[in-house]
């Protein structure tokens, strides 16, 4: 028997639409001046740092006197490489890009006024600025510190996580800090740290959060006339099969917003209060009929 040769899969990679290579470059740039807004008008001026190569980058140029933005671009060459071999081309010009524009901005904002003097309203808004500016930025492609990159590949020979390992490398640069700038500029800066955390979050998974709600009844018709007729949202029934039983079972998959989870759950019990009811987070929704219908 002559052996069979198998056939090659071509992977093409498609080129993304010119408006949408548009869109990123401006999102990006936006993105990495707010940033550099965040920390030349907030946090640098009141000696306190943000976690990352960003803070490694605040420390150096304390102690040594040059310039922010030059630290910054230096120490994130080596992750424009790791980036592009651990994620792709894409990424890594989307973040080459970042950062230049953010290492250029430090050094314009720089000479100008800060516009608070408080440590703690520098740390709120700083944070908040900061925040902002790197969920875009990650949002649309791309990355404004090589901590996550580095994250990546020690994740691949350690047993800890990706967070885990950011969290420990923030931690001791956050720490750090106190050497540095006094162990109250520290606890700011970790501060400063958790605000924009969330922000980041916030930005990125943004404001109208997704929920995927799982269902499983005897009622599963009933249910879901119900949920199209007063929520106004399309529901999918897929099959599913008891493991312990073996019986049949109709599975009723939505999506919500958060802000229809209790009117959902309000439906369940009213129809069948023994039915199964799982509720998870969904970080972005594309496509489909997700769009709401009018409810009669």
């Amino acid at each position: 028997m002559l052996p069979v040769e198998e056939e090659k899969v071509k992977i093409v990679h498609r080129s993304l639409p010119r408006k949408m290579i548009i869109k990123r470059v401006l999102l990006i740039l936006f993105g990495a001046i707010l940033m550099a807004v965040g920390l030349e008008f907030f946090l640098v001026p009141n000696k306190v740092i943000d976690g990352g190569i960003v803070g490694v980058s605040i420390i150096l140029s304390h102690l040594t006197n040059l310039k922010l933005g030059a630290y910054i671009f230096v120490l994130n060459l080596p992750f424009f490489y790791i980036g592009y071999k651990q994620i792709g081309k894409t990424f890594a010009l989307s973040t080459l890009f970042g950062v230049s524009i953010l290492s250029i901005a430090t050094y314009v904002f720089h000479p100008l006024p800060v516009l608070t003097t408080d440590p703690l309203l520098a740390t709120v808004f700083g944070g908040i600025v900061l925040g902002i500016g790197v969920g875009i930025v990650i949002r649309y492609g791309g990355s404004l510190d090589g901590t996550e990159i580095l994250a990546i590949l020690f994740n691949k020979k350690t047993p800890f996580s990706v967070g885990e390992i950011i969290m420990f490398f923030n931690l001791f640069i956050l720490g750090s800090a106190g050497f540095v700038f006094g162990w109250d500029r520290a606890m700011y800066s970790l501060m400063t740290y958790f605000i924009a955390f969330k922000t980041i979050d916030i930005v990125i998974q943004g404001l109208d959060e997704s929920k995927s709600a799982w269902i499983i009844s005897e009622q599963y018709e009933r249910i879901g006339e119900t949920i199209l007729a007063r929520l106004g949202r399309g529901v999918t029934y897929l099959k599913g099969e008891g493991a312990y039983t073996g019986d049949d079972k109709k599975v009723i998959f939505c999506v919500i917003t958060r802000l229809e989870e209790a009117k959902l759950k309000e439906i369940v019990d009213e129809i069948d209060s023994t039915a199964f009811f799982a509720v998870a987070n969904i970080a972005e929704v594309r496509g489909g009929r997700f769009k709401k219908k009018d409810i009669h």
